[in-house]
């Protein structure tokens, strides 16, 4: 897949380009849908699929509280994602209060047709655009007809689909559905975090962990509990390594009187010093609520437990 910002390079004469529009975050089974509705239809010209995304996210411009604004994907995990959905080009667009101000008739003329030059357009029946989202799929027709491409109206019933799982998945992730999130995602959720060095408490109890450092702000972070994961090693070239399977701990380790929100992993069978490296951590099961233990016996044998649970699970799973 050929990646273009606008504004960094001009973009290449797209061939009978199939073009659809959105923030396509999660890259999730509602979306796959709408992939391979472009792969089909641009097959069957001989064309070029063509996704336009935005970024930063729209919400986090034009919203009046930007800071909730919490995304499945950064734009590097979606652009891998969609690359593997064999996607031929991505177009990044940046986002500002000036773009968010081009009339409907603007963004379709001056945007959208004099970038791209569409053979096909792929739009939702209910999608909006340009300023005060005057602009719609009969305008998209309406233009098309003139300037010489074609709209394709997304149904309902894939769009639906598609719209749910998004705030579904976030949903299901926040409230420690993690079955329920991977089988929306087609895929397990992760995020990555630089390894900081802790007070190393874990290792006097024969449980460290990797103190994980997120720093993509605008990435959901799952709710408080214990999970079953894996975790993979991703080198500075972007090279991703499988380590072993773990168990993560977020919350504020009340036992000890923690004060401030972390993120812990401990990984099965792991010895090596890994600080400042990047790790992801895929989320695979739901263990429990972090708990208050009346002292660190009392925790070292529920960790074990945990341990058990999860080693259990990953194996069930051929995961580990």
């Amino acid at each position: 897949m050929q990646i273009h910002t606008i504004g960094h390079q001009p973009l290449p004469s797209f061939k009978q380009a199939v073009v659809t529009i959105g923030s396509f975050d999660g890259v999730h089974n509602g979306h796959r849908q709408i992939l391979a509705q472009m792969r089909e239809v641009a097959s069957s010209i001989g064309g070029e699929t063509v996704i336009i995304t935005f970024y930063p996210h729209p919400r986090k411009v034009i919203s009046s509280i930007p800071g909730e604004v919490k995304l499945l994907t950064t734009l590097s995990e979606k652009t891998n994602l969609l690359s593997e959905a064999g996607i031929d080009h991505l177009v990044v667009v940046p986002f500002h209060h000036q773009f968010a101000q081009l009339s409907a008739e603007d963004f379709v003329q001056k945007f959208l047709y004099a970038h791209f030059h569409p053979h096909t357009l792929i739009i939702g029946y209910d999608h909006r655009f340009g300023k005060g989202r005057l602009g719609d799929y009969h305008l998209l027709e309406k233009m098309g007809a003139s300037l010489g491409f074609r709209v394709m109206e997304i149904d309902e019933q894939m769009l639906q689909a598609s719209a749910i799982s998004s705030t579904r998945i976030r949903q299901a992730i926040l409230s420690h559905q993690v079955d329920e999130a991977t089988a929306l995602l087609g895929y397990p959720y992760f995020f990555e975090g630089i390894v900081m060095e802790g007070n190393q408490l874990g290792r006097t109890i024969g449980f460290p962990t990797a103190n994980l450092q997120i720093t993509e702000e605008d990435k959901l972070i799952p709710s408080d509990g214990v999970y079953a994961v894996s975790v993979s090693l991703k080198s500075p070239s972007k090279q991703i390594t499988l380590l072993k399977g773990g168990m993560m701990n977020i919350g504020i380790r009340p036992t000890v009187n923690g004060k401030s929100r972390v993120i812990e992993v401990h990984i099965f069978d792991f010895s090596e010093t890994i600080y400042q490296q990047t790790i992801q951590v895929k989320l695979l099961h739901f263990l429990r609520e972090e708990i208050k233990f009346n002292g660190l016996e009392e925790l070292k044998n529920q960790l074990s437990i945990d341990r058990q649970q999860a080693i259990d699970w990953l194996q069930e799973q051929a995961t580990l």
